[in-house]
C-alpha cells in the first residue's frame, strides 16, 4: 500500500506517512493555543474534526489538528483519563469498596465510595497512589470485545450500570479501556499514558472528595477551590429523589420509556417541580417583613426566565404582587462598555452595567419613592427614559434576574437584608454508569442550541462556537458567587434528555464536516445515542408552563 499524505492543520504542513502509522509517532510534543500562542502538551488529535487518541492509525489522507488542554476536547480527554487514574488507585488501595464518580462540580468531579465517608487519611493515600501511578508512566490501552463478554465483565466487577448501558444499546462489540490491571469503559479517547496527568489534586468534599483538574489558563495549577456546600446539598436532594423514582442512570431512564411510561414520568417531574417553586415562594413569603427584592441568577440556559415567572405565580397565590425590573435595561452606553481580552465588547462584565443608577433606583423604591425606569436600545447602544414610572405598594416585591444577581458588588449601596437571592441551574445527577456522569454543561448547551435556533435564527454551529465564551463568563461572573444564594433551585428534569435528543439531533446533523463545530457536534451526537428519544405524542404532554417550554416553544407564562 502506497504512502499517504496528511495535512497538519496546526501549521499547514503536508506530511507523507506509511499506512497504519499512529498519530503519536508524528505528533509534536507541544502545540500553540491559536488564540494566545501559549504552548501546550499534545493530548489528542482531531482527524477531519473527529476526536481521536494519539494511538489512532492513519490509513487514508486526512486533515489532522493536534490539540492540547486549551481545547475543550483536550480538557475532556485529560478529565476522562484522570477519572480512570483515580478509579485504578481506588481499586488498588480499597478493592473491597465500590468507587463512584457522582457528578461534576465547578471545581472538578465529586468522587466517593458507596455508602461510606472517606477519611482525610484515605484521601491522602489515594492522592499518593495516583502520583505513584503517574510516575510509572503506565500506558492507557483499549480494545474491542464482544458485547456479551463486556456485560459479564462489568457484572463481575459489580458495575451493573455499565452492564445496563451495553445491554440497552444492543451492539455486537464494545470498546473497553485498560490501565495496569483494571479494565473499564469510557466514552471517548484517553491520553497515551499516566505521565500526562501530573497536575491534579484531591480536595475533601462532603462524604468524599473533589477531583480537581488543571486550570485552563495555567495548566501547572488546579482549578481553585470554591465553597460548594449548598450546591452539594441541592445535588444530594435531587439524587435522593432520582433513587426514589428508580431512575439513576440513562439505562434505567431508557427502560422507563420503553415500558411506555414517558407521560407518567413527565407528569411526575412537573408536579415535583411545581411543588419546589411553591416551597421557594413560601421561603420568600416567610421573609416578607424584611425582603422587598428577589434576585435570581444562574448560568446560561438554566431556566432563569421561566423560574422567575413560575416563582412570581406562586408569590401571587400567597397574596404578594411581583413587579419586574429587567437588569438588561441598566447597561451603560456603548462607549463605556468594557472590552474583553480579544478587544470585543464584554457585555457580561459587571462594569457593563450602570451600577450607580441601579443602586440609586433600588434605594428610592425601598424608601417608598418613585423612579423612572430606563429602556436600553441595543441597536443604538444607549439607554432612554420614556416616562415609565414605578413605585412599590405594600404587597409589591421586585423580582429581578441576571448573571450578576448573586454578586454583592452589583448593588453595594443597597441593604442586603432587603434582598433574597436565588441560584438556579440544571443540576442533573443522572449517570451514564458508575464512573461517567452526565455533564450539566452539555445539558445546558443542548437547551440553548434548540432555543437559539428556534427563537433567534442562530445556527447550531454558531451556538457551539460561542459556547466557550459563554462558559468563561460563567466561570468569572456566576460560579464564584453561587454560595451567596439564600436558596438554590434545580431546574433539571429527568425526562429532558430524551426530549432534547428529539430536537437537538436533527440540528446537530446539519453541521458539515468542514465546520470547526463538527467535532463537538459528533461528540454530542455520540452522547445522545445512549438516550432513547421521546416521541411527538409524549412531548405534547409537557405542560405549557414547563421550564422546557422556554427552549422547545409553546410556553404560556
Amino acid at each position: 500500500m502506497a504512502d499517504i499524505q496528511v495535512q497538519i492543520a496546526n501549521d499547514g504542513r503536508m506530511l507523507t506517512v506509511a499506512p497504519g502509522t499512529a498519530l503519536g509517532s508524528f505528533a509534536p510534543s507541544e502545540v500553540p493555543d491559536p488564540k494566545t500562542g501559549k504552548m501546550y502538551p499534545v493530548l489528542a488529535a482531531l482527524v477531519d474534526h473527529k476526536l481521536k487518541a494519539l494511538d489512532f492509525p492513519v490509513y487514508f489522507p486526512h486533515q489532522i489538528e493536534f490539540i492540547g488542554y486549551y481545547h475543550p476536547e483536550g480538557r475532556r480527554t485529560y478529565g476522562r483519563s484522570l477519572c480512570f487514574l483515580a478509579q485504578v488507585a481506588a481499586r488498588h488501595l480499597f478493592p473491597e469498596k465500590k468507587f463512584k464518580i457522582n457528578h461534576s462540580l465547578p471545581s472538578g468531579m465529586y468522587c466517593k465510595f458507596r455508602a461510606e465517608h472517606i477519611s482525610d487519611e484515605n484521601i491522602l493515600r489515594l492522592r499518593e497512589e495516583m502520583r505513584r501511578l503517574v510516575a510509572l508512566d503506565l500506558p492507557f490501552s483499549h480494545h474491542k470485545m464482544l458485547a456479551d463478554d463486556a456485560i459479564r465483565l462489568f457484572e463481575a466487577q459489580d458495575q451493573p450500570l455499565k452492564a445496563g448501558v451495553v445491554r440497552s444499546l444492543g451492539r455486537h462489540f464494545w470498546t473497553v479501556y485498560c490501565l495496569d490491571d483494571v479494565t473499564d469503559n469510557f466514552y471517548g479517547p484517553l491520553v497515551p499514558s499516566t505521565s500526562y496527568l501530573k497536575v491534579f489534586d484531591l480536595m475533601p468534599f462532603h462524604y468524599g472528595f473533589c477531583l480537581q483538574s488543571p486550570m485552563q489558563e495555567d495548566i501547572t495549577r488546579v482549578v481553585p477551590r470554591l465553597k460548594q456546600k449548598k450546591l452539594a446539598i441541592t445535588l444530594k436532594e435531587y439524587g435522593n429523589w432520582c433513587k426514589t423514582t428508580g431512575i439513576v442512570s440513562v439505562s434505567a431512564l431508557n427502560q422507563r420509556l420503553m415500558e411506555g411510561r414517558a407521560v407518567e414520568l413527565i407528569n411526575l417531574c412537573e408536579a415535583r417541580q411545581e411543588r419546589a417553586y411553591a416551597d421557594l415562594a413560601d421561603k420568600v413569603y416567610a421573609e416578607r417583613e424584611r425582603v422587598k427584592i428577589v434576585f435570581l441568577a444562574g448560568p446560561s440556559s438554566s431556566g432563569k426566565t421561566s423560574s422567575s415567572l413560575r416563582l412570581s405565580q406562586q408569590l401571587k397565590i400567597l397574596g404578594m404582587n411581583p413587579r419586574v425590573i429587567e437588569l438588561d435595561n441598566y447597561f451603560v452606553s456603548r462607549e463605556r462598555t468594557p472590552l474583553d481580552d480579544e478587544g470585543k465588547y464584554d457585555f457580561e462584565a459587571l462594569e457593563a452595567m450602570d451600577l450607580e443608577l441601579l443602586g440609586k433606583h433600588l434605594n428610592i423604591l425601598l424608601s417608598g419613592g418613585e423612579v423612572e425606569l430606563p429602556r436600553y436600545d441595543f441597536k443604538q447602544g444607549k439607554p432612554f427614559f420614556e416616562g415609565k414610572m414605578m413605585h412599590l405598594e405594600e404587597n409589591d416585591i421586585l423580582v429581578m434576574e441576571g448573571i450578576h444577581a448573586l454578586d454583592p458588588a452589583m448593588v453595594p449601596s443597597v441593604d442586603p437584608n432587603r434582598i433574597y437571592r436565588i441560584y438556579a441551574s440544571a443540576l442533573t445527577s443522572l449517570k451514564l454508569d458508575e464512573n461517567c456522569c452526565i455533564s450539566t454543561t452539555d445539558n445546558r448547551l443542548l437547551r440553548r442550541m434548540i432555543r437559539d435556533n428556534r427563537e433567534r435564527g442562530i445556527s447550531p454551529a454558531d451556538t457551539i462556537l460561542r459556547w466557550p465564551s459563554v462558559r468563561r463568563g460563567e466561570t468569572r461572573y456566576i460560579f464564584p458567587f453561587q454560595e451567596n444564594a439564600d436558596s438554590q433551585f434545580n431546574t433539571a428534569l429527568l425526562y429532558e434528555l430524551p426530549l432534547l435528543r428529539y430536537y437537538a439531533e436533527p440540528l446537530l446533523r446539519r453541521i458539515l464536516p468542514s465546520s470547526p463545530a463538527y467535532a463537538e457536534a459528533v461528540r454530542l451526537l455520540k452522547f445522545l445515542e445512549y438516550v432513547a428519544p421521546l416521541n411527538p405524542s409524549e412531548i405534547a404532554a409537557i405542560p405549557p408552563t414547563s421550564i422546557m417550554r422556554e427552549f422547545i416553544g409553546g410556553q404560556t407564562l
